[in-house]
């Protein structure tokens, strides 16, 4: 997990989001479909012509992890997409040549930028033009850290309160945090997660440092989803694994042994060869003393709610 910056204190940051500003958007592609990608990159582009017309941004870039096997964007495409869009100032792309995850693929193109907010999000993800620039105004209050859109058709059923948005936690699958914060607090815990609780984990680390995790309804977004035929989502091998390590791993860090107990029990007679699997490794990791210092012993930030990270206002 990097380092915070030494002497920042993101709770003293002077904010400066009711003038325009500059925003960086990254996400992480792992053999993405090239054109839901085109088509997501066009709709930011969109964005970004709408938010300079308006006066809400100066700057707007987009950066792309590739963790794909092999690259899915050559030299003659990525030229191609940066001729047809002239609104982005910049469009870079980055093969990892290796899995590297969301947490340390999010830090690593973190580095690349200077903007004054990121927005993370999921390359299915198609916004609306005025999203990005409804979650930046929310910012004109210094006590907000992150922000996170609406998702449809889809949304997340964390509770939030009516008159403020402050929630538990903000899923980085469209979300928004300012430089200062993300650096204060370390980005996101590579260490620690791959993928998935990495974002419940940055949240909580945001509102740790005294800052608001905001849901901002009116900010929406299409996240695509596939779906079998009787409504369900459909989750892989590797997704079923480290989501059930990711789930061991929030409750150590956040100081709750009794749920780490409780999962490890269930998982080590699951009938999910990958939840056994998740119990094994992070039994592995604790005896090779891997796991990272745990925090909030008093349990004032963490919220684990009935396998959850928040209260729910409905079911899935």
């Amino acid at each position: 997990m990097p380092e915070a910056s030494p002497g920042t204190d993101p709770t003293t940051t002077d904010p400066t989001s009711t003038d325009p500003t500059s925003v960086a958007i990254q996400s992480i592609l792992f053999h993405t479909s090239v054109p839901a990608v085109e088509r997501t990159l066009a709709t930011l582009d969109h964005s970004a012509r709408i938010g300079k017309a308006e006066g809400s941004c100066t700057r707007v870039e987009v950066l792309l992890g590739d963790a794909s096997r092999a690259p899915l964007l050559d030299s003659g495409a990525l030229a191609g997409l940066r001729d047809r869009l002239t609104s982005l100032d910049r469009l870079e792309y980055v093969y990892f040549d290796d899995n590297v995850g969301t947490a340390k693929g999010h830090n690593a193109l973190a580095r690349l930028s200077d903007s004054e907010l990121l927005v993370t999000f999921n390359p299915d993800i198609v916004p609306d033009a005025r999203a990005l620039w409804r979650m930046a105004a929310a910012f004109a209050d210094p006590s907000v850290g992150m922000v996170e859109a609406k998702q449809l058709p889809f949304e997340h059923p964390k509770e939030y309160d009516e008159h403020t948005g402050h929630t538990s936690w903000a899923a980085t699958a469209f979300a928004m945090t300012r430089r200062s914060v993300f650096e204060a607090v370390g980005g996101f815990d590579e260490q620690t997660f791959f993928m998935y609780c990495d974002d419940v984990d940055y949240s909580w680390l945001v509102r740790e440092a005294g800052l608001h995790v905001v849901f901002l309804p009116s900010a929406v977004v299409f996240h695509d989803k596939e779906l079998s035929v009787d409504g369900r989502w459909q989750p892989t091998g590797a997704e079923r694994f480290f989501s059930a390590q990711a789930a061991l791993l929030l409750a150590h860090k956040w100081s709750r042994e009794d749920l780490v107990a409780e999962i490890l029990d269930h998982f080590e007679v699951s009938e999910v060869e990958d939840e056994r699997r998740a119990a094994e490794e992070f039994r592995r990791r604790r005896a090779e003393g891997l796991l990272v210092p745990q925090r909030d012993p008093a349990g004032s930030v963490g919220t684990f709610v009935a396998g959850a990270y928040a209260e729910h206002r409905f079911a899935l």
